[in-house]
């Protein structure tokens, strides 16, 4: 089998270096750039995003990410978003009471955890379905590297991609459960940091390369 080819993109709001090193551990072949021909036609994308999810979505959209992931959607090309590059592939994100638009990939605010200690920084285990392709030989002991202070407490399920199976869900809890995973067609996303995860973390990629 071949190298698959994966681009980290780079529009200003994440930790590229660290998710290259991560995805070429994991045997992929990796590019950083914000080219839209070539994150086009990888194998894969990857989507980070570190800070405010207002700044995160405008970024993007200033780099015409937003069409290079729903082009890709489209037709049916892989996509992985990790942390606040989840969380603006849903409809909408509540920072301070400014609210903001998201890609609106799935139904869902991200807002405020619900919990004592806030940010939510460290490390966590999550519950995934059992039959997860993202969480394929991990176990339920196997923990992740969070730091966010928001987050998607309640799924609501797509209704305009009737035709698709339903997603896999994958929940963890800082105060009260939040959703830490998403595996949805083409379109998979964490929350937590898989390139800060260790063992745990490069398995996690090597799962998502192989789909590719």
């Amino acid at each position: 089998m071949s190298e698959k080819k994966v681009v980290v993109f780079d529009y200003g709001f994440g930790n590229v270096r660290s998710a290259e090193r991560a995805v070429a551990r994991a045997g992929a072949q990796v590019e950083i750039t914000r080219d839209y021909d070539t994150a086009l036609n990888a194998d894969g994308l990857l989507v980070p995003g570190v800070g405010a999810f207002a700044a995160c979505i405008n970024g993007l959209r200033e780099a015409r990410g937003d069409w290079v992931v729903g082009r890709r959607l489209a037709g049916g090309r892989p996509v992985l978003g990790i942390c606040v590059g989840m969380q603006i592939l849903f409809a909408r994100g509540i920072e301070h009471g400014v609210e903001s638009e998201g890609l609106d990939e799935w139904p869902g605010t991200v807002g405020p955890l619900r919990a004592d200690i806030v940010p939510h920084m460290g490390w966590n285990t999550v519950d995934a379905p059992a039959d997860s392709a993202l969480f394929a030989g991990l176990s339920p002991e196997d923990r992740f590297y969070f730091v966010h202070s928001y987050a998607v407490h309640d799924w609501e399920l797509p209704t305009h991609h009737a035709a698709q199976a339903p997603p896999r869900v994958t929940w963890a809890t800082h105060g009260q459960p939040f959703v830490a995973a998403v595996e949805n067609g083409p379109l998979w996303a964490t929350q937590f940091h898989p390139e800060k995860s260790g063992d745990a973390g490069a398995r996690l990629l090597t799962n998502w390369i192989e789909t590719l």
